[in-house]
């Protein structure tokens, strides 16, 4: 035990290293992207017809695609085993998602929006892996006849949420 004049004691925690109040409350962003992903989806599969570009602004489509790949449609030629190597992966993603968010500290807000997006985004596209055996994805850029790969808000905000962890994690090291 330390006394008053040599200042705070040792083996009380700093601010910095205090648990999160309730981390887990993080978890209504991510449904919040699970309902806003699957509703769009749901409103582009019943609207649109596959393949066939709906052309919004000059760079912009909307456009039904079914995606049985990963990002990119990455082994999407496949005879199908992927589907559940993804899923796995998805599977295995959202529960170390959900731990780590569970163990942030009180400071690190940051980094629990980045994983809460993260992790809405990896539940809606499991959701369609699980269910479709496919991705559903309608937002298509393209700037003259070069198109970059179709997506869906679950990957927009994976991909939000990636960029927040990353910015976090050099914010992190200049501290």
């Amino acid at each position: 035990m330390t006394s008053s004049s040599q200042g705070p004691a040792t083996d009380t925690p700093s601010a910095g290293s205090e648990p999160m109040r309730s981390p887990l409350r993080w978890l209504w962003l991510s449904l919040v992207i699970v309902v806003l992903d699957l509703a769009t989806k749901w409103l582009a599969s019943s609207s649109l017809v596959y393949g066939q570009a709906n052309e919004v602004l000059p760079i912009f489509n909307l456009t039904l695609l079914h995606n049985t790949g990963a990002a990119f449609s990455f082994l999407a030629g496949h005879d199908g085993w992927q589907r559940w190597l993804f899923a796995g992966i998805a599977v295995v993603a959202a529960i170390g998602l959900s731990i780590w968010l569970a163990r942030l500290k009180r400071h690190e807000a940051f980094t629990a929006l980045g994983i809460a997006l993260v992790l809405g985004g990896a539940l809606g596209n499991l959701y369609d892996r699980v269910v479709h055996g496919y991705v559903v994805d309608f937002l298509s850029f393209h700037w003259g006849n070069a198109f970059f790969p179709a997506f869906n808000v679950a990957d927009v905000a994976i991909s939000l949420g990636a960029v927040a962890l990353i910015l976090e994690s050099f914010r992190g090291r200049s501290e």
